[in-house]
């Protein structure tokens, strides 16, 4: 397939926000129609990881959430998140989840709009197989499922044989250049050059959406579609960043937005929550977890008049564009 590196990207900017307006629920609807999303993360040493990300998809404006954490943590999760249920999972010597988890995950799979898997989660081949051991479960649902952190070494490590690894639904991933380095094994620096060359091969090649993270963010899709985004600060580069822009767009994807959108969506509005925190604190020196009190004011602004927005198509539950 010829790759589609020479036409512009379309640039994530208000225009093409309000051109692409989000699912929006009707003034009578419940939290099942705003969508169920599942959290599946956290360890001993990073429980705080799977909080900012739960919290961030709620004020995305997910109706219902569900957390999956370690046994070893879930009691300080469910303290930190009353708004969530929260499962513990089995945990093995080095932090991660057993594959038996997915018994416990399987009663949800038809319940879930969107699951995210992966911030603050340990052992990285054990990831994998849970990873691996959910994806057939959840083919044929409506659930977008999104891979973070860990868990997107499910490409390094698939169930039978050797890489390279296809995905038979496509999912999306949300690698910095370092940890693009580290699936493709190319060069960190050589990605830092091309990256939107190094998103669309691995987009193609995974069947993915690939949301290259940077002070330009460059989303690929399978089939060559571009997104860029350049803004934010360099405050936004402090630990749980990532796991708040990672439930964002799993909260976009649970109300029923597709992988790119609820990609370009999480993506502008983490920037701009950064944005707003730097003229409150400086751009150095605000925190993750603040990031998340802004993004619903910042949802009503970027999507500018509301009930015209909710007038317009808004797209299907699963899929790359909407």
């Amino acid at each position: 397939m010829t790759l589609q590196t020479n036409a512009r990207p379309r640039d994530v900017d208000t225009s093409l926000l309000r051109a692409w307006p989000l699912p929006m629920p009707s003034n009578d609807a419940d939290k099942e129609d705003r969508g169920h999303v599942l959290v599946l993360g956290g360890s001993r040493e990073m429980p705080g990881a799977v909080i900012l990300a739960a919290t961030a998809a709620l004020r995305a404006g997910a109706g219902k959430l569900t957390i999956a954490t370690g046994r070893s943590v879930a009691q300080l999760v469910a303290l930190a998140i009353p708004e969530s249920r929260v499962l513990g999972l089995a945990e093995n010597d080095a932090g991660g989840f057993t594959v038996e988890a997915v018994a416990a995950l399987d009663p949800l799979a038809d319940k879930i709009s969107a699951i995210l898997i992966g911030p603050g989660m340990q052992d990285e081949a054990a990831t994998a197989r849970l990873v691996h051991a959910l994806l057939p479960r959840l083919d044929g649902t409506d659930t977008n499922v999104l891979l973070d952190a860990e868990a997107m070494g499910a490409v390094l490590h698939p169930p039978v044989g050797n890489p390279p690894f296809r995905f038979n639904v496509p999912v999306l991933l949300t690698p910095h250049a370092g940890e693009m380095a580290h699936l493709t094994g190319i060069a960190k620096e050589e990605i830092g050059v091309a990256p939107d060359r190094h998103a669309v091969e691995a987009a193609q090649e995974w069947n993915a959406v690939v949301a290259l993270k940077g002070a330009r963010t460059v989303i690929a899709a399978p089939g060559g579609e571009r997104w860029q985004h350049e803004g934010g600060n360099v405050g936004l580069a402090t630990s749980g960043s990532g796991d708040v822009l990672a439930g964002i767009i799993a909260g976009l994807a649970a109300r029923g937005a597709g992988l790119a959108q609820a990609a370009a969506w999480g993506v502008a509005l983490h920037a701009r929550a950064g944005e707003r925190l730097a003229e409150r604190f400086g751009r150095l020196g605000y925190l993750a977890r603040e990031l998340c009190d802004v993004i619903p004011a910042l949802l009503e602004q970027a999507a500018g008049d509301s009930a015209d927005a909710a007038s317009r198509p808004s797209g299907t539950r699963r899929g790359i564009e909407g």
